[in-house]
């Protein structure tokens, strides 16, 4: 199962973003698929919150109205998981928190990656880097 991390689904969102046709052409692929396919639940809420942020998007930051019609065409997928934590995850969650470099905002990336791993994840699509911190998860650029 492939899950998505919030990057993906920002520039899958905002048309004016340049990785925006490979973005939603991969989400959308997931969306009709029939695999199997995830959203950590942290990354619907940093969704939420970076689309519609003026101080990112300016003039143009998404309405909370225009967010929920996107979430809710997201989890309108029959084969969509959304990944909250489960009984193993606080235990995977200390083992990747106790990492040099996971500090500050790369804990939310722990968290990610916690989620995915207590899940059963074959890899996380993103463009974070930060999730190389994490090398028992599989992480794909759908991008590139």
């Amino acid at each position: 199962m492939k899950a998505v991390d919030t990057n993906i689904l920002v520039y899958a969102h905002r048309r004016e973003a340049a990785e925006h046709a490979k973005a939603f052409q991969c989400v959308k692929g997931l969306a009709e698929g029939t695999d199997p396919w995830a959203i950590p639940w942290p990354c619907i809420y940093e969704f939420f919150s970076v689309v519609t942020n003026p101080r990112i998007w300016k003039a143009s930051a998404s309405t909370p109205a225009a967010a929920w019609e996107q979430i809710a065409a997201w989890t309108s997928s029959p084969h969509l998981r959304l990944m909250g934590e489960t009984d193993e995850f606080l235990t995977i969650l200390e083992r990747l928190t106790n990492r040099p470099r996971v500090r500050g905002p790369v804990v939310h990336d722990a968290r990610v990656a916690a989620l995915c791993l207590a899940h059963g994840v074959d890899a996380l699509l993103s463009r974070d880097r930060d999730f190389t911190l994490f090398p028992e998860l599989t992480i794909e650029n759908p991008i590139s």
